[in-house]
């Protein structure tokens, strides 16, 4: 029996409340007598997020989340999909299934994410129809290709169909799409987005139908300019470990209330709108639903004081109490070792006038700019001193492809940054000052099968990745003291950035506006097609 001041999000009151758990299972939620300095609330569900975006294995991500009061994830994993197909998403539902958090998938809607970058697999349609008849997937993954839905593409319309056979939702990915356009993306049968970032895109596709997922990640952190337009979900996309130990939907909440919204309608975005949304029986305190429930201090700060899954306590003040054993898998990587000169753009001139990556901080979005470059020895080189670094896009899948561009918005002053967590296909992004230190960084990465590594004049710290190089079996608290002390070498390296790790991660995804960067080369999102880095 839990008894509290019950936040009830169907009727949006608060009162009194006591709940009889038999088995698991709510049997009976009665209002009752009493003044209670507790609050229960129904577990909380992220309705969409990549769990390996925060490095921990599904088990370690369960044993950091669950002390805060998470009980239930929509994962979608087209991250290791991308890598290892359905070997990586096997490995994902079972390493999941040895802790108590629940966690239900989307099936990738797009692996590759575009044709304009390699892989490491293929989903077809057909696949996707076979994982969509599973019991753990709860909905297509976000249609990132959202082209190839405009332009009627026939193995992306069979995916779409394949969900509908299947009784199954569409997850979207539709940033600053509008008008006839948006129109055609949801009559596909699209029905959320969340990838908003102005005020007028939430509006426009709540009018039309769409629910809207509202992000605060660890790079892109949309509440604060989204919340007053209105949503149905409040999500998080992406985390880093560190940001996980301060928090999860518990922080989100928080965050929503301090930005003026009333605490059950926040409430309600992480738990009866997602598991109505993708009809799970998670969610909610009602008789015959499992007893998946958070009890807290107030409806302000939103601490977490108990979380019971299935009617077990699954963590007390912070502390998860089941334990954690996560499964190994094998490496993924087949790539030689790179040199200096492999990290050159050549030229016969005195100077190039060359397109730039401009990034912004906190967003996915990047916008293009062009800069004057001094060639020296044939080579154009970067201008350290005005922030034009160079990038690196290397695939890793065998096929021995690699693209070089330049960069703005890092602030780093010397040495280089590498990464094998490159979304969507995970291949190898490095953004340095020279062309050694990115060799140095990449060589490192490549010899400790995925992570990522920061590299200054022969000087190299590194953080492992051997799960698809894109997550560790350590513990949060471990990967987090790890990126940590990489987060502090770049900050002596000059790096202006909060996440420069998961921000270069972006630069390779080529479905979020402007220009981007694959190892096929450099990309124009807008126009859909590749652009010459000189101009």
């Amino acid at each position: 029996m839990i008894r509290g001041n019950l936040v009830n999000p169907f009727t949006e009151e608060i009162y009194p409340a006591e709940i009889e758990i038999r088995d698991g299972m709510i049997e009976c939620v009665r209002q009752i007598e009493g003044s209670f300095n507790q609050y229960i609330l129904p577990g909380f569900i992220d309705a969409h997020i990549h769990i390996e975006s925060s490095m921990l294995a599904p088990s370690r991500f369960a044993e950091v989340v669950v002390p805060h009061g998470t009980t239930c994830v929509v994962s979608d994993p087209h991250e290791i999909a991308n890598v290892m197909g359905i070997r990586g998403i096997k490995y994902m539902i079972e390493d999941a299934s040895t802790v108590p958090l629940n966690v239900f998938f989307t099936a990738p809607s797009c692996v590759p994410a575009t044709p304009f970058e390699t892989s490491g697999a293929v989903i077809s349609s057909k696949e996707i129809d076979k994982l969509l008849k599973c019991g753990e997937m709860v909905a297509l993954g976000e249609m990132m290709n959202f082209p190839g839905v405009l332009s009627d593409d026939p193995e992306v319309m069979a995916k779409i169909a394949a969900a509908k056979v299947n009784k199954k939702p569409v997850d979207g990915h539709a940033p600053l799409l509008s008008g006839n356009d948006l129109c055609k993306y949801i009559a596909a049968g699209i029905s959320t987005d969340h990838e908003c970032t102005l005020k007028e895109e939430v509006i426009e596709k709540r009018k039309l139908g769409m629910k809207v997922m509202l992000r605060q990640g660890s790079s892109a952190k949309n509440l604060a300019d989204l919340i007053g337009a209105g949503g149905d979900f409040i999500i998080s996309d992406d985390k880093h470990p560190e940001d996980l130990l301060n928090g999860h939907v518990d922080l989100m909440l928080k965050e929503a209330v301090e930005l003026g919204e009333d605490p059950i309608k926040a409430l309600k975005m992480v738990t009866i709108n997602p598991a109505a949304h993708y009809d799970l029986n998670n969610g909610l305190i009602a008789p015959g639903k499992p007893a998946d429930i958070v009890i807290v201090e107030d409806l302000k700060s939103f601490k977490v004081k108990e979380v019971y899954i299935n009617g077990n306590i699954a963590a007390r003040e912070g502390k998860a109490l089941f334990s954690v054993n996560p499964l190994e898998l094998e490496s993924t990587f087949k790539i030689s070792f790179k040199k200096p000169v492999d990290f050159d753009i050549l030229s016969s001139k005195k100077e190039e006038n060359v397109r730039v990556i401009n990034v912004i901080a906190g967003q996915l979005l990047t916008e293009e700019s062009e800069a004057v470059l001094p060639v020296a020895d044939g080579k154009i080189e970067p201008d350290v001193e005005n922030d034009i670094l160079k990038i690196a896009v290397l695939e890793r899948y065998g096929h021995n492809k690699m693209a070089n561009a330049f960069v703005h918005g890092f602030g780093l002053k010397n040495g280089a940054i590498a990464s094998s967590v490159a979304h969507d296909s995970h291949n190898i992004i490095a953004v340095g000052t020279n062309s050694q230190d990115i060799s140095d960084a990449v060589n490192k990465l490549v010899e400790n099968n995925g992570g990522l590594v920061v590299a200054f004049n022969g000087d190299i710290s590194s953080l492992k990745l051997p799960i698809g190089g894109l997550m560790s079996t350590k513990t949060a608290e471990e990967v987090a003291l790890d990126l940590e002390v990489l987060h502090n070498c770049l900050v002596d390296m000059g790096c202006k950035l909060h996440s420069p790790f998961m921000t270069m991660s972006f630069l390779a995804l080529l479905v979020i506006p402007k220009l981007k960067i694959s190892d096929m080369g450099l990309f124009d999102v807008e126009k859909f097609d590749f652009v010459d880095v000189i101009k």
